[in-house]
């Protein structure tokens, strides 16, 4: 008798269970999709780009300064006396050195400020998702990145960025 009324209320909850997720309202959102294509995000990383692209003019002029002197090494090296040789070689390793040195800081800044751009952006990516959930009601939005499949219809990563854009203006 206990194990019928144990199976009929397991099966009255399952039941309940079924209603109450067709009535959940999901949501997915790719974050950071949302915000490199926003506006206010595309402005500041153009303002970011331009802000180091002396840096990055740098790290170009280096790396032909040793495509040069390999080039030197490769077609001259045959006619130049065995120190010369050593001496290009020499300045092909400290160039390649200090390119090394110059790219990863300019990695470094540029990851740093991908972040400070980022960090900008969480205020108002919250508050437009606060927005969206008073006004279409969802009971759960997930992160894209942590689903290995989802149905276009749930994504609102278009909605989110078109409100970004409208906030921004």
């Amino acid at each position: 008798m206990i194990k019928k009324l144990a199976n009929w209320s397991l099966f009255t909850l399952m039941l309940a269970a079924g209603t109450v997720a067709a009535e959940l309202k999901i949501a997915v959102l790719d974050t950071q999709r949302a915000l490199v294509e926003s506006e206010e995000a595309t402005a500041l990383l153009a303002q970011a780009e331009k802000e180091l692209q002396e840096e990055q003019q740098e790290v170009t002029g280096l790396r032909d300064e040793i495509e040069a002197l390999q080039q030197r090494l490769q077609t001259d090296g045959e006619v130049m006396s065995a120190a010369e040789q050593r001496k290009v070689q020499k300045d092909i390793e400290d160039k390649q050195i200090d390119f090394q040195f110059l790219v990863n800081k300019l990695q470094k800044e540029v990851q740093d400020r991908q972040q400070d751009i980022f960090q900008q952006m969480v205020p108002k990516i919250d508050k437009v998702l606060k927005d969206l959930i008073e006004l279409e009601g969802y009971d759960l939005i997930m992160e894209r990145a942590n689903l290995r499949y989802v149905n276009s219809k749930h994504d609102i990563t278009r909605k989110v960025t078109e409100k970004l854009n409208e906030n921004r203006q």
